[in-house]
């Protein structure tokens, strides 16, 4: 019987091709504004992704990655005479402008790091080209594969083609020299800036003067210690605020939600895939089981029962619900490759994205079901009888 309700599913070609691309356009819809704007969230907090640190030093009034308030360069010493801290180390982030060989401006994310450790620095499976010890050498960064892209205008060769920025090359930051020694795979800034990494006294000559320039403490418990523990004893005897990398990346994805309009946006248009499935598939497929009233009435005037014409319409809204949830990954899934080489608009695809996605169409397409089954059990078997 079960084999019977795919058959009655798939003859009727105009009907199923009608639910199916009800779910898909639906997933789509859905898993695509999700993918986005879990990417674009992902931004948010490309700091603290890029320099991994356990724990993050700063000012109390800090609220999230991307705006630091400056600190004192004593505090570096503070943190590093609390017990139960193994290192810690200055960080300085800063957006300054790069001027490019054709005159153009540029903004980039200036990062200065410890002189001595490197500490933060992308570890050496993400150079694509150079060595982090070059960082060592006079007036040189290491930048990103996204600076790639945005400062390589003007670049030519001998025979005057365009070429890319890469190791050697020039360009300036607040009237410096910046000599090119590296490129890393880094994650794109909220900001829109490349990542621009140097040392931390490199990066106070290329950055603006200000009275305080450390945007920064980064440290690390000692081995075997909780980092959020560690983090709660150096607010506490520092009056500074120290927090986990978990816990910050949480405070500025929060921030982000609470002050800017983008959770709303993307919330919206995910709200009306599935308005758009729940109307679609529900109306479709509801519609499939009165249009087969007929020989559900037969089955029933043929001794199935009730429990088993329920089995064949959950199985019919299941398998056409899964068939369109699939086009519709398929379709997301594409568009995240197609538009992954440019980064715009990031696509960042989390399981619990699939996973809801796939709840939910399958309880639109089990709830349309649900109400064909009241309409089957209202049925008169008699009915398949009459003329």
């Amino acid at each position: 019987m079960i084999t019977l309700a795919l058959r009655m599913l798939f003859n009727d070609r105009a009907k199923y091709l009608m639910l199916v691309s009800g779910v898909a356009f639906a997933s789509l819809l859905m898993i695509q504004q999700s993918g986005v704007f879990c990417g674009l969230m992902s931004w948010t907090y490309s700091s603290l992704r890029n320099l991994r640190a356990p724990i993050w030093v700063m000012d109390p009034k800090v609220e999230q990655v991307n705006d630091p308030k400056p600190l004192r360069d004593t505090d570096v010493f503070r943190v590093r005479s609390i017990d139960g801290v193994a290192w810690a180390a200055p960080l300085y982030t800063g957006n300054v402008q790069g001027r490019l060989p054709n005159g153009n401006f540029k903004l980039v994310q200036l990062v200065g790091l410890d002189n001595n450790t490197f500490t933060g620095a992308p570890g050496p499976e993400k150079f694509l080209a150079g060595s982090l010890e070059d960082l060592r050498l006079p007036n040189t960064v290491i930048i990103d594969d996204f600076a790639v892209q945005r400062l390589s205008d003007g670049l030519t060769n001998p025979d005057g083609t365009t070429r890319k920025i890469g190791v050697g090359d020039v360009f300036d930051i607040n009237d410096h020299e910046a000599r090119v020694v590296g490129i890393v795979k880094a994650y794109r800034s909220f900001t829109g800036g490349p990542y621009v990494f140097t040392t931390y006294d490199r990066a106070l000559q290329y950055a603006p003067p200000t009275r305080r320039m450390l945007s920064f403490v980064l440290a690390a418990p000692v081995e075997g210690m909780d980092p959020a523990v560690i983090a709660e004893r150096i607010t506490r005897e520092s009056g500074l605020q120290a927090q986990s990398e978990a816990n910050f990346r949480h405070l500025t994805l929060f921030w982000f939600v609470k002050n800017t309009g983008i959770p709303i946006s993307f919330g919206t248009t995910v709200l009306l895939g599935l308005i758009v499935g729940l109307v679609i598939s529900g109306q479709t497929y509801y519609t499939f089981i009165l249009e087969n009233a007929r020989s559900i009435a037969a089955f029933k005037a043929m001794g199935a029962s009730m429990p088993l014409l329920i089995r064949m319409l959950i199985t019919q809204s299941v398998v056409a619900g899964l068939i369109g949830f699939g086009i519709g990954v398929g379709l997301a899934a594409g568009f995240g490759y197609l538009t992954a080489p440019k980064g715009q608009p990031p696509f960042f695809l989390l399981p619990e994205i699939l996973f809801g996605v796939a709840g939910f169409i399958l309880l639109i397409t089990i709830s349309a079901a649900l109400l064909g089954v009241i309409k089957v059990a209202r049925m008169d078997p008699d009915t398949v009888f009459r003329g």
